[in-house]
């Protein structure tokens, strides 16, 4: 009897131990269109409630009008709630646009004129 009480007390130990381990974030990942007639230079994105732009998605690319692209948000955060902040070619009669969607529920997000 002695022997199966340690036994469940040395389960019990690790599942605890098992579980205090902080779990791996998944990376987010979702398809950006852009569904405008300008080339999209850049895509800024932050989870909600961040007061700052984390860098910029795109670095030296742009998103040509009907083109799709694979973006992989690799912050190790666990949300899915985001702002983003699309910036068009400077030639563009489009302005700066801005919106917050969850990207996980959404999986791919077309930006539109």
């Amino acid at each position: 009897m002695k022997s199966k009480v340690s036994g469940l007390i040395a389960l019990a130990a690790a599942i605890i131990a098992a579980s205090a381990v902080p779990s791996r974030a998944e990376d987010l990942k979702f398809q950006l269109t852009n569904g405008t007639n300008s080339v999209l230079t850049r895509f800024y994105s932050s989870p909600i409630g961040i007061n700052s732009w984390e860098e910029d998605v795109f670095g030296e690319k742009v998103l040509n009008p009907g083109e799709t692209v694979n973006i992989t948000i690799a912050d190790g955060r666990t949300v899915c709630k985001y702002d983003m902040r699309f910036e068009f070619d400077e030639n563009s009669d489009l302005d700066t646009t801005e919106d917050t969607q969850d990207l996980c529920e959404l999986g791919s997000y077309t930006i539109h004129e």
